[in-house]
């Protein structure tokens, strides 16, 4: 398992009865998680005392309830990168702490490379990934179909002092736009993903996973450059394994370009208990 251990603004405290208890900064808040399965041992004045506590509702959905007013947004950092946290009306805060675990390895490829690196990232949500990769000095190109996404990954890279960085922010369909990469001849050495489950693009057209990530990954393959660096496939689909990833990027990449292929899940450590909880899985091409 890769897990995300070099956080100090981000913190699981505890899990139990389906809820995670978390601190993101000086906010402490509870939230399901699907994954929690086992009973909450103590609900003790840490758990009843948090600042926001999102409610699942039977009829799907849910809502937070706040229990101390919290300001509109609030700033937490890892390492030298920088992001504004904000509850959202579907649970999130705007960013997944497991994924500083791809950070810090992304980051050290770019570095480690000896050369110009042009980096795409897709269905980029609020821009971890592209921040990190700016900020190891690659060109970044973030593309999400959502317009209020890619304004506030462009206020993290901004945050994060580093708005003179060569980043594109696109609001597009991400299937489109890498067709449009295709046709124009644009090349990329690092491509990340993380693709939803389920999904509509801007023209109504239908995404399912299980449909859909193979025939994409193909097309994301013409549009890397002949000497790739890396290739990440991040999931939250439930159902689909570490396995699943590993054998598609296996005969889309690894049968083309050699290299190394990684897979496994990916998780955060729980401070209060020696667990982990899963948080997601994960697959890794990168050059040999």
């Amino acid at each position: 398992m890769f897990v995300a251990k070099d956080w100090q603004d981000y913190e699981l405290i505890d899990a139990g009865g389906g809820e995670r208890l978390e601190r993101w900064g000086h906010v402490v808040l509870r939230r399901p998680d699907p994954q929690i399965i086992w009973p909450l041992e103590n609900e003790n004045e840490l758990w009843r005392s948090v600042a926001g506590h999102y409610h699942r509702s039977s009829s799907g959905g849910g809502q937070w309830e706040y229990k101390t007013k919290l300001p509109d947004r609030w700033t937490i950092g890892y390492r030298d990168l920088k992001f504004y946290i904000r509850p959202t009306n579907f649970k999130h805060t705007g960013l997944f702490p497991e994924q500083a675990a791809n950070w810090s390895w992304m980051m050290d490829k770019i570095r480690g490379a000896g050369r110009p690196i042009r980096v795409l990232n897709l269905f980029a949500y609020t821009g971890g990934a592209t921040v990190a990769a700016a900020a190891a000095g690659a060109e970044v190109c973030h593309v999400d179909a959502a317009k209020g996404m890619v304004l506030w990954a462009k206020e993290n890279l901004e945050l994060s002092g580093l708005a003179e960085r060569p980043v594109r922010f696109i609001t597009d369909d991400v299937f489109k736009f890498v067709q449009r990469e295709q046709r124009r001849g644009n090349k990329y050495d690092g491509i990340i993903m993380d693709p939803p489950s389920y999904g509509r693009g801007t023209g109504g057209e239908v995404w399912k996973l299980e449909e859909s990530l193979y025939p994409f990954i193909q097309l994301c393959t013409t549009i890397l450059s002949d000497n790739p660096l890396f290739f990440l496939i991040n999931s939250y689909t439930t159902g689909i394994s570490p396995t699943v990833l590993g054998n598609i990027a296996r005969i889309s990449l690894a049968d083309k370009y050699g290299g190394r292929i990684t897979s496994g899940e990916i998780g955060l450590p729980i401070t209060s208990k020696d667990m982990v909880l899963p948080a997601g899985i994960l697959c890794r091409w990168e050059e040999a």
